[in-house]
């Protein structure tokens, strides 16, 4: 019980200390008010989504070539205004101002990072959501803020056993070569009983693996004690 009120004590710090904010403001990445919409991505599987995907989303939209409904920008816009957190849609922002090389994409109406905000503002429990964006901020040198995304991802997942998702962080954080971090999010990913073995084999190769400590059950001695 302890852990858990510390969990929550220290997201709730997270959240209110300004560095945890985005670098862009609310104020200049518009309402999320939508007269379709928004709707939550991980949840929302059904007629709006489809509607959505078929006219504003598709294969040629998400891999770039060209728009649908309209312009490929604003197609990507109004994808991530019906469904601010749509994943897939979030990557191809990204990619879309790589190759554009502009803050702001041709016909896309808010910046590429604007369209990470609307996603955390919109459901800031998102840890997909969240790991996308560090994956932008890195690589736009702000790896500070890359890991700030993380960690508040990280600190939403500790009480949801989502192997996934601790694997996924493991990965991003081996990324961003915090290593520690890495490694307590593997033993959560692979105590859950997911069996992707890369990550720990990435931790192996760099020299920061460490097999997680056990508990005798007969003695109450820890597996470091016991080796001392």
């Amino acid at each position: 019980m302890k852990l858990r009120l510390f969990n929550y004590f220290f997201i709730f710090l997270i959240l209110l200390s300004p560095s945890s904010f985005a670098q862009v403001a609310s104020a200049e990445c518009g309402s999320l008010e939508n007269a379709f919409g928004p709707f939550d991505y991980r949840v929302e599987r059904g007629n709006n989504l489809h509607l959505v995907e078929i006219a504003h989303f598709t294969p040629a939209v998400e891999a770039l070539i060209k728009g649908n409904a309209g312009y490929l920008g604003g197609d990507l816009d109004y994808t991530l205004r019906a469904f601010p957190n749509h994943h897939r849609a979030l990557m191809s922002v990204m990619r879309y101002g790589e190759r554009s090389k502009t803050a702001i994409p041709k016909d896309m109406r808010y910046s590429v990072e604007c369209y990470f905000e609307r996603a955390i503002r919109f459901r800031p429990d998102d840890a997909i959501s969240r790991m996308i964006y560090s994956m932008y901020l890195a690589k736009n040198g702000r790896n500070t803020d890359a890991v700030r995304q993380l960690d508040l991802a990280a600190a939403g997942a500790e009480d949801k056993e989502n192997a996934f998702t601790h694997y996924n962080l493991g990965l991003n954080y081996f990324d961003l070569k915090e290593y520690g971090k890495a490694l307590a999010q593997a033993h959560k990913s692979y105590a859950l009983g997911f069996i992707q073995p890369a990550l720990r084999d990435k931790l192996k190769e760099a020299g920061k693996w460490t097999d997680p400590e056990t508990v005798d059950d007969e003695t109450g001695k820890s597996s470091t004690d016991i080796a001392k």
